[in-house]
């Protein structure tokens, strides 16, 4: 079975910030995520986006990561969104009823650079 890899990478301006995940999101893999997502919730961020498109895979620990995310930062003020979730991660999202609990986009915004 081949040791599939979970990339985060992270970009802000102001108070807004994208992580970008691409691969799996499991078990295995969620802690990467959780941690980047960790790092930007110490910092003055307002809304974070978490970008999908890439993520071919994603369970429930994967789910949970994210779900924990979007409780700190609404407790801070601020909102977490997903973008462009693959047909596998958004059939997960509307199985669990997690659809109706995160706001999910079609596309990732861009960063207003201004």
């Amino acid at each position: 079975m081949p040791n599939v890899e979970l990339n985060v990478s992270t970009a802000s301006q102001g108070g807004n910030a994208v992580v970008t995940a691409t691969g799996e999101l499991d078990l295995y893999t969620a802690p990467r995520l959780q941690a980047a997502l960790a790092g930007l919730l110490r910092e003055p961020v307002d809304r974070i986006v978490v970008d999908l498109s890439g993520v071919e895979f994603c369970d429930s620990t994967g789910m949970n990561v994210l779900l924990a995310a979007m409780k700190r930062l609404k407790e801070q003020g601020g909102s977490l969104e997903l973008a462009a979730p693959r047909p596998a991660v958004r059939r997960i999202l509307q199985v669990t009823g997690l659809d109706t609990v995160f706001t999910v986009c079609d596309a990732v915004p861009v960063l207003d650079v201004g």
